[in-house]
């Protein structure tokens, strides 16, 4: 199969470590794709100063390949569109992310539809293969690998991942054509293991580590992941985000994220006022993503966000009975009033008009 072109400051930005929202899906009153606000959010990211989106993952609803609503190609094609027109206006270039589902045959026409339609990179969840073998796994992300640039995905089980173990991940380190990791397992065994098999591979220069554990944001970048004896210990550091939170308060979000890299570089000490924001963090994301109800409220909080700025119409998704937890709008006020430095609202409020009606 032939490969995507990747150009090379696409892939620099990706090894630098950049902000990566995973983007929401825009529905109207009648669950509909609402292309306008769809777009706007593109524009909110892209002025936010995000190095890159991705389309089509927990966030986007994995819903959308089902028969009979088959949003998966005009979304990815919509935000594709709007991410190319208006990171050509703004003049700057931003990474394309798609995100694949399901087994082998329907991933690899995904990952060949993103390819066509310019995304640079894909990223795969192994969720559809609970209880299979895990050659079959290595065998599933390889065959991605020579569609185009492929992310690992280590998914939190919570919302439909596996456990993907150390021996998995030593394998799939040694695809040539895998630049990323995005680890997201909510679980600090499994985020070791990652980054062990990144070390232990060598390939630390060619594989970046990007955090998924929203519940842990700013402790995975603060932490040196070093294995070895200490005459021969390998270092690895996670340099960039690809987040579901990020998908909203994005403005701040890129702003923790160049000093989180400061620091990642050594050119600035941990604080204690740092280890206090990341508790706030992590306290946010409790409101937003709803562990207290297994996750259920997760889209829809992050939703609810977009909603109170004026960036979506409303908080609806492709599952009627997915709504915000008993409970959860009132801890969405709290931490709005508890934490406001770590809202955009300023940021939206001046640009709003200009997004959804430009």
């Amino acid at each position: 199969m032939q490969r995507s072109a990747l150009p090379r400051p696409i892939l620099d930005l990706i090894r630098r470590g950049t902000v990566i929202p995973a983007t929401p899906l825009a529905l109207n009153c009648r669950r509909q794709f609402d292309e306008r606000r769809q777009r706007a959010l593109m524009r909110y990211y892209i002025d936010a100063g995000v190095g890159g989106i991705a389309v089509g993952m927990h966030f986007t609803q994995f819903e959308i390949r089902t028969p009979g609503i088959d949003l998966f190609e005009p979304v990815l094609r919509v935000c594709a569109d709007e991410i190319d027109r208006y990171g050509a206006q703004v003049g700057r270039p931003i990474a394309k992310v798609a995100g694949f589902n399901g087994r082998t045959e329907s991933a690899l026409q995904q990952a060949k539809l993103a390819r066509d339609l310019g995304y640079h990179f894909g990223i795969a969840s192994m969720a559809a293969f609970r209880g299979a073998l895990e050659q079959e796994m290595v065998r599933h992300m390889r065959e991605l690998a020579n569609v185009m640039p492929v992310f690992g995905f280590y998914l939190l089980t919570g919302v439909g991942g596996i456990r993907l173990p150390y021996s998995f991940w030593r394998e799939v380190v040694e695809i040539e054509n895998l630049v990323g990791i995005k680890i997201a397992p909510f679980d600090r065994y499994g985020t070791v293991d990652v980054a062990r098999a990144v070390a232990d591979s060598g390939r630390e220069s060619d594989i970046t580590l990007y955090t998924g554990n929203d519940d842990s944001i700013v402790y995975d970048f603060i932490s040196p992941y070093r294995f070895g004896p200490p005459e021969a210990a390998r270092t690895v550091r996670i340099r960039g985000g690809l987040l579901g939170q990020w998908g909203c308060w994005t403005r701040r979000a890129v702003e923790l994220h160049a000093r989180l890299l400061r620091i990642v570089d050594g050119a600035e000490p941990v604080t204690p006022e740092l280890l206090t924001l990341s508790a706030q963090i992590t306290d946010a994301n409790a409101a937003l993503f709803d562990p207290a109800h297994d996750y259920a409220g997760s889209i829809p909080g992050v939703n609810e966000i977009l909603r109170r700025q004026g960036l979506l119409e409303g908080i609806w998704t492709l599952k009627r009975d997915e709504v915000l937890s008993a409970g959860q709008a009132a801890e969405i006020d709290r931490v709005c009033a508890a934490y406001p430095h770590l809202t955009d609202d300023d940021f939206v409020r001046a640009n709003l008009d200009r997004w959804v009606n430009g």
